[in-house]
């Protein structure tokens, strides 16, 4: 894996060791860009945009009523052939990412 990341980096990978996929991930937040819409290259089925993380005001709902609080936000783009995946599936699918996303445990060994 270390392998294949570090040629990717250095685009030194053959066109044979990037095809055959089904759902690609991609980091436009690695240019700064809080969100891009990427586009599937077919025959995959997805691709996912993820933006840079950055601090934005939010409203934070609370008991004793709503509040604004500064938050570090992502923006996720998700692209996918409607011939495969339904509108609903990949709505839900992407909620469910950013759901562990959110819910993530700093503290957590990997």
């Amino acid at each position: 894996m270390n392998d294949l990341a570090s040629r990717a980096r250095a685009n030194k990978l053959t066109p044979d060791e990037i095809s055959g996929g089904t759902f690609t991930l991609t980091n436009v937040g690695n240019f700064g860009n809080v969100m891009g819409t990427p586009i599937i290259l077919q025959p995959q089925v997805a691709i996912m945009a993820v933006g840079t993380i950055k601090k934005k005001p939010a409203v934070i709902e609370t008991p004793q009523g709503d509040l604004i609080g500064i938050r570090h936000m992502m923006f996720l783009s998700l692209s996918y052939d409607h011939r495969v995946v339904d509108g609903s599936l990949g709505g839900t699918f992407l909620r469910k990412v950013a759901d562990y996303l959110e819910g993530w445990d700093i503290n957590r060994t990997v």
